[in-house]
């Protein structure tokens, strides 16, 4: 079955057309130029900033013009995630895509539903001639996967809007009032290097699901850098190791699915019995039941690259096995909300030039700070620079708002059921806009995704059909001004 023949087909349509446009983050500029001429084409009026961010104006509806206005937003961009033996650029070529019974998913990337879908919604409201609604304000924002700068740089006054609907949620029985705010921690050193004195040894982890790293973060899933972390520190106890080069992890906002380092030691045969006989079998007991796909290999190799010296290669790996990772503290005024975290996202050494890259999250500033300054302390400990950079406020909750209560008296009529109104642990951009613009009421839903920044990514068919009728219900009953 072709996309464009399942319901609702408009949403379906404008998501296939979308994701034909590469749209990387920090690489927007072939999306923001389609979604550009999308609005002029339908005579609408249409705006680019200075960031690249696209604003669409759209006037009410008859019979809708004294109703409160509305901004509809999401973000342009995607999460670029792939299965290692799948051939893919994402600057060059759409994304491929297959229905599985009631869901839509990739072929081995991620989708881009996250926030792809939210994208192609407010495209399908745009062009709609039969759909009521007040006046409206399409904001497509860029950047919002590696640093928020598109909601950054959204200045005061370039919206008018009464009410915020941010289509980036991804349970469909969800409105999603508050999240959390994150920095990202960025530690770096250069090693001087020298010949490797042992037998060389490649030592990976694969097969982890990987997934969101705020959605996901309490999850208990596996992150291939703590891992690899622990293997090395276990064979640190056995062994003199020097480092050679690590590979692990990708993007901040992923938890990291596969690592690959290389080491020298004085005698490989020990190392990889020591390491595998007791440590290697632990690791894939505890992850049995999250991560049945877990593989880890560790085996005889070469490399003529040289090494850092044993002292240094020592502190990069008690710097690994020290970093905070996953859940940090639990919200003690939300039930079951993740109040602060850590991923350690990315370690990558080569030629002597080590990156570690974290994101931490919290919903409280405060506690962002605790988090970020206890990574730089381990960090600076080592001899480590530690920078800061990226910070975004998190949004805070207000359950009591006109909206708020609009929406649930929506659902339980529609739905006859009770929908949950939470705060979430992933970063939403209504924090960084409400900033600027304080007034405005804000309230984030959208239909179920799975694996949202993994290639695991799907996006359910009858979820989208009942969001998008929650969608239309909620526009026809915004109130008046």
């Amino acid at each position: 079955m072709e996309l464009s023949n399942i319901e609702p087909q408009i949403i379906w349509k404008n998501f296939s057309r979308l994701n034909a446009v590469p749209r990387p983050s920090k690489k927007e500029e072939k999306v923001i130029a389609f979604i550009k001429e999308f609005g002029e084409n339908l005579g609408l009026e249409t705006n680019v900033d200075e960031v690249g961010n696209v604003i669409i104006k759209k006037p009410a509806t008859t019979g809708m013009e004294s109703r409160k206005s509305v901004v509809l937003q999401s973000h342009l961009d995607m999460v670029c995630q792939k299965n290692s033996d799948i051939n893919f650029d994402f600057e060059t070529e759409g994304i491929k895509m297959e229905i599985d019974g009631d869901w839509v998913k990739a072929k081995g990337t991620t989708l881009g539903a996250d926030n792809g879908l939210g994208v192609a919604t407010i495209m399908s409201i745009l062009e709609s001639s039969n759909i009521p609604h007040p006046a409206l304000e399409a904001l497509f924002t860029i950047d919002e996967e590696t640093g928020m700068t598109g909601a950054l740089g959204l200045k005061p006054g370039q919206l008018t809007g009464d009410i915020l609907l941010n289509l980036d949620t991804e349970e469909d029985d969800e409105i999603d009032i508050g999240c959390a705010g994150g920095i990202d921690v960025t530690v770096t050193k250069n090693y001087e290097l020298e010949p490797a004195k042992g037998q060389i040894v490649r030592m990976e982890i694969k097969g982890l699901q990987g997934g969101h790293s705020g959605m996901d973060i309490h999850k208990g899933f596996g992150n291939s850098n703590v891992i690899l972390g622990r293997l090395l520190y276990t064979g640190l106890t056995k062994e003199n190791i020097q480092l050679i080069s690590i590979d692990g992890g990708g993007l901040r906002n992923a938890i990291p699915r596969e690592a690959v380092a290389i080491v020298s030691v004085r005698n490989a045969q020990e190392f990889i019995e020591d390491v595998t006989s007791h440590l290697k079998k632990e690791i894939l007991e505890e992850f049995a039941a999250v991560e049945p796909g877990l593989q880890i290999n560790i085996e005889n190799s070469t490399s003529s690259e040289k090494a850092l010296s044993e002292e240094d290669s020592r502190k990069v790996i008690l710097v690994l096995k020290s970093l905070h990772n996953g859940v940090y503290r639990m919200s003690p005024d939300v039930k079951d909300l993740v109040e602060s975290s850590n991923n350690v996202a990315r370690v990558e050494l080569k030629g002597g030039n080590l990156r570690i890259l974290n994101l931490s999250r919290s919903s409280v500033e405060s506690t962002k700070d605790a988090v970020a300054e206890q990574l730089k302390s381990v960090c600076e400990l080592a001899g480590m620079e530690v920078e800061f950079s990226g910070s975004y406020p998190g949004w805070k909750p207000k359950p009591g708002s006109e909206i708020v209560q609009l929406m649930e008296k929506i659902y339980v009529e529609k739905f006859t059921d009770q929908p949950h109104v939470v705060a979430c642990h992933a970063g939403l951009e209504c924090g960084i806009i409400g900033a600027n613009y304080p007034e405005m009421e804000m309230v984030s839903f959208g239909p179920t995704i799975r694996g949202a920044h993994s290639p695991d990514e799907k996006a359910n068919i009858p979820s989208t059909q009942k969001f998008w009728s929650f969608l239309k219900e909620i526009l026809v009953n915004i109130p008046q001004k």
